[in-house]
């Protein structure tokens, strides 16, 4: 008890004298200390013995020479901060790997990258044998060693066995991206044994060299702006046949005797050709959303200075109160494709607005 009425006595006594100098006041224990630099001044340098070698400490944030200080007159204009540097650059061809595959995404059209594909190999003295447009492929002849070209075998490790290549061209998830797959086969020089074409790469260490090969050829073909012979789209993933045709109730339809992934890749480009405006898509389902309003988006081109300036271009409000939506729909049906226009999943729309969207889409696919 007398411990805890000494301790409760000396808790009164520093309240009661709380305000006094000698606790908060200049010369208190519990000063304010923020302005004691301004009492600092400069000493002599240290002074270290002769026989101690010394090391120079650099400042951790120098002070720039051309900063100006208390000694410089006039009047002193402050630099412009530099320009980060970036020096991160994606390329647009890029590999990706599974545990039982390998493949190259490129974010260019399949029909570009087909033929941009099939230049690389017959550079390299390869003879295509088979040309197969229509599904995105071709394929080598038979080729030895001395038939191809001798940078390019070396780096292949090439024996004296024939090599042949089959290279597979798809719409990648993306629109307007490819993925590139490449498998080779391979039997002894004069041979004439019918190889088939495996599942899964039976030379691994060979595909992936010429995988790797390929990419740089067409990285550097977009570095250097070398033009290359593009196929022409249409040749690519056109349909072998287009017809308007009506399904039950009237509604038309337009049928693409193709598979659908074909018949994906050629119905947006036909979107675009017809210059209408795709606001979204699901590849998974097969549905463009379009809004027939407006015409194609063309990501390169920019307002204008009086657009800018004045607000030439329509808001969002002007864009959402005239717009016309609809989804362009693609269902695969007794091996032929079929694409209808609806206003959702259970609406078709108007007869003559689908049958004139339909008609614009066949004159683009044809």
């Amino acid at each position: 008890m007398k411990r805890l009425a000494g301790l409760s006595t000396l808790a009164l006594t520093i309240s009661a004298t709380s305000g006094c100098g000698w606790l908060w006041g200049d010369d208190g224990y519990f000063r304010d200390r923020g302005s004691d630099y301004l009492q600092a001044h400069q000493v002599a340098p240290m002074q270290v013995p002769a026989d101690v070698q010394l090391r120079p400490v650099e400042p951790l944030l120098p002070i720039p020479h051309q900063i100006a200080d208390a000694r410089v007159t006039g009047e002193y204009e402050v630099p412009r901060p530099q320009k980060l540097v970036v020096a991160v650059e994606e390329s647009e061809f890029s590999l990706q790997t599974s545990e039982d595959a390998r493949w190259l995404v490129a974010m260019r059209a399949p029909s570009q990258v087909w033929s941009a594909a099939r230049q690389f190999f017959t550079d390299n003295g390869f003879q295509i044998a088979e040309d197969r447009p229509q599904t995105g492929e071709f394929i080598t002849a038979w080729q030895t060693p001395d038939q191809i070209a001798p940078a390019l075998v070396r780096e292949l490790g090439l024996q004296q066995n024939e090599t042949r290549v089959r290279v597979r061209v798809e719409p990648g998830v993306q629109r307007n991206t490819s993925e590139i797959y490449l498998l080779s086969v391979q039997r002894p020089a004069g041979s004439t044994a019918d190889v088939s074409w495996p599942e899964r790469a039976v030379n691994q260490e060979l595909d992936r060299v010429l995988l790797d090969e390929l990419q740089a050829n067409l990285t550097r073909s977009v570095e250097t702006g070398d033009s290359v012979s593009l196929l022409a789209e249409r040749d690519f993933d056109a349909p072998s046949r287009v017809s308007l045709i009506e399904a039950a109730g009237g509604h038309p339809v337009l049928q693409l005797d193709t598979d659908f992934n074909r018949a994906w890749s050629s119905v947006g480009r036909a979107l675009e050709a017809s210059d209408i405006r795709v606001d979204d898509l699901d590849r998974s389902q097969g549905i463009y959303y379009v809004n027939l309003a407006e015409g194609a988006e063309n990501p390169d081109d920019e307002p204008g200075f009086f657009s800018r300036l004045f607000g030439g271009g329509a808001d969002k409000e002007e864009i959402e109160a005239r717009a016309e939506r609809y989804q362009v729909r693609l269902g695969e049906a007794d091996g032929t494709v079929r694409v209808t226009l609806v206003e959702d999943v259970d609406t078709p729309a108007p007869a003559d607005v689908a049958r004139r969207v339909l008609n614009m889409l066949k004159d683009n696919l044809g």
